[in-house]
């Protein structure tokens, strides 16, 4: 095998079927297909929508990843896949995949956690992760806070969402304001028109007694029915919803509780790395505002392109060929798929 293995990564854990291929921490190609548009209609994922057009895209673009990438499938020398957590029959869709490539072409097969993944996906982007690193992972499904001192064997959960996670919570924000699904690019685009302190939105889990039981913990179903309640109110009184004024207030909010949060644990675990993962991390002024923190704190972030932060194959391609590099055994046959994988668990 070579110094840098090559690599096929395939991520099935929700409504993008992605697969990436690296050499060693060089990305070579980062296919996707969504089936977003068929779930918009819907106002958001539809479990079994989602799984059959994972089967619909999974042959098309592990050929399409290896046209673009210019490699042969007999080229590679790992498959890897995400294993969990995620919607359960997308997972399956992904796992029996990998495995029937891993068998035929007579392949290691590992199967990684999708958290962990989100980690290790910024190797391709600025190298190689400090040990350990902080890492703040906001998506539709996870708001956590990770000590990672090897993503490819310890990852530590220090914080994680009690309700909504901050993805989830714009993407029902943006349903109350008349936004189209995905609800975050959405929010973030309405509220670069808007004031951030129009509007004195909640931060939970900030304060008090909250603050000591869940210091590093997040909840964002309070503010949703904050935000919920103050629409209704100006819709009863017959006024105009200030969509811009509400967008930005309350993505303020979300944003200025993730990152007094995660500059917090860095100093309280003495780490000098954050990186920020998931799709929420797209977000504009998430990016905006860790960075204006990090930089006043002394920490050093580190954020992948928002094409990296979403749902990819790269990532999971990134994370195995880590495993590889690092002599990791590799799962067996019967790597489940598993929906609620926790994220100590690296790799199943």
């Amino acid at each position: 095998m070579a110094d840098e293995p090559l690599v096929l990564g395939i991520e099935t854990s929700c409504d993008e079927t992605g697969v990436g291929i690296v050499r060693g921490s060089t990305l070579l190609v980062d296919a996707v297909a969504s089936s977003v548009d068929e779930h918009a209609r819907f106002g958001g994922v539809v479990p079994e929508v989602a799984s059959r057009a994972h089967l619909e895209a999974m042959v098309p673009t592990v050929e399409r990843a290896c046209r673009d990438a210019g490699v042969r499938l007999a080229d590679l020398d790992a498959i890897a896949v995400t294993s969990g957590p995620g919607l359960a029959g997308a997972l399956v869709v992904g796992v029996a995949a990998a495995k029937a490539l891993a068998v035929g072409l007579g392949k290691p097969l590992y199967g990684v956690n999708h958290l962990a993944s989100h980690v290790a996906v910024d190797v391709v982007e600025h190298g190689p992760l400090p040990e350990p690193t902080m890492a703040l992972l906001v998506s539709g499904g996870h708001s956590s806070l990770l000590v990672v001192p090897d993503v490819t064997a310890d990852v530590r959960p220090l914080g994680s969402t009690i309700d909504d996670a901050a993805g989830e919570a714009f993407d029902k924000v943006a349903r109350l304001l008349g936004l189209p699904f995905p609800g975050g690019p959405h929010v973030d685009r309405a509220a670069r028109e808007g004031d951030k302190v129009a509007i004195d939105f909640p931060r939970g889990l900030t304060s008090g007694k909250d603050l000591q039981r869940h210091e590093f913990d997040f909840s964002f179903s309070g503010l949703k029915t904050a935000v919920s309640r103050w629409v209704r109110a100006r819709e009863e009184a017959g006024e105009p919803v200030p969509v811009p004024d509400v967008a930005a207030s309350f993505q303020e909010a979300v944003v200025d509780v993730l990152t007094r949060k995660a500059v917090r644990a860095c100093a309280d675990q003495g780490v000098d790395d954050l990186l920020i993962g998931g799709g929420v991390a797209a977000n504009s002024r998430l990016r905006a505002l860790a960075q204006e923190r990090c930089d006043a704190a002394g920490i050093r972030l580190r954020v992948p392109r928002p094409g990296l932060c979403t749902d990819n194959g790269a990532m999971v391609a990134a994370l195995g060929a880590l495993m590889v590099e690092r002599g990791r055994e590799p799962s067996g046959l019967d790597l489940p798929a598993d929906s609620s994988m926790p994220v100590q668990l690296v790799q199943a």
